[in-house]
């Protein structure tokens, strides 16, 4: 395929299950952007912008020329596509629609701040326009963990927002950091994290782990207390996770790059299963001397 007629403000980001989608940038960057364990838009061209609404309809005009009948999923990038007004994403939609015909699904990462100042009304139109898929990053149902990352949110504003979209009816996918709480708050990390996903019950639940490419200084100037998990804390984080986990239909997968041990499955019709898994991690003799998925080559 050739090159795509969409201006790219890198670096690019979008979630693991979303590989195969056009990335249409609507905004840049994040409108909170202070989580001190986030990276993702930390360059200055990064910034958060809003995009106009004249390019972003012109990219999805050009690119449906070219390739209208080839694009079967849009994401909505950058980091919360859904700070911008309804009115805005209702254009965008109906232009993604008449545009590209063969799309059956647009998603989009969005922050939990931004959903509450949405009405339960606007995100049925905003799902019935074609919005099917939200991804937030929980991180944590823990409040002190949320605290100390300078997340802006607590288990309480995290809720309410999942609890916006399933009423609306738009999907939700949910993302929690293991290890995120260090040693000192590892229990209550995944304990809260699993409280959260039962109260919510999200289509979509995920696991990352969290790690510092360009180091941990700007996270430990908020969380000095915090060490890292090693291999056999981390997989004891994730059984505790497991084991509060109240689910009844929802897909788990924990097979992002960062993570040491691959988990798929749906809870909790597999919940038996993922946890066998993770004590078999357990007992292996060179748990503490296992690599993540991205440097085994998976």
């Amino acid at each position: 395929m050739n090159a795509l007629p969409i201006r790219y403000v890198d670096p690019v980001y979008r979630p693991p299950s979303e590989a195969q989608s056009l990335i249409l940038p609507v905004t840049d960057g994040c409108s909170w952007n202070h989580c001190t364990f986030c990276e993702m838009y930390t360059d200055p061209q990064k910034a958060f912008r809003a995009r106009s609404e004249d390019e972003v309809l012109a990219s999805i005009r050009a690119t449906g020329e070219r390739y209208g009948d080839q694009m079967r999923r849009v994401f909505l990038a950058d980091g919360d596509a859904l700070v911008l007004p309804t009115r805005r994403l209702l254009r965008i939609l109906e232009a993604i629609r008449q545009h590209l015909p063969a799309v059956h699904r647009v998603s989009s990462y969005c922050l939990a701040r931004n959903l509450r100042r949405k009405t339960v009304a606007e995100l049925r139109a905003l799902r019935e326009a074609g919005l099917a898929l939200a991804y937030l990053g929980a991180e944590s149902g823990d409040d002190t963990v949320l605290q100390r990352v300078n997340k802006g949110e607590t288990f309480d504003s995290t809720r309410a927002a999942l609890d916006l979209l399933g009423e609306a009816g738009i999907g939700r996918s949910v993302m929690i950091l293991n290890g995120l709480g260090g040693p000192l708050f590892s229990r209550a990390h995944a304990e809260h994290s699993a409280r959260l996903a039962n109260a919510t019950q999200p289509e979509y639940l995920s696991t990352l782990v969290v790690s510092f490419p360009l180091g941990e200084a700007r996270f430990r100037a908020g969380f000095p207390e915090w060490a890292p998990l090693d291999p056999p804390a981390l997989f004891r984080e994730m059984e505790t996770f497991l084991t509060a986990l109240d689910l009844h239909r929802t897909v788990f997968r924990s097979d992002h790059a960062s993570n040491w041990l691959v988990l798929k499955g749906t809870l909790g019709a597999d919940k038996d299963r993922l946890l066998a898994q993770v004590r078999a991690a357990l007992e292996r003799p060179d748990a503490a001397a296992l690599r993540p998925a991205w440097a085994r080559g998976i």
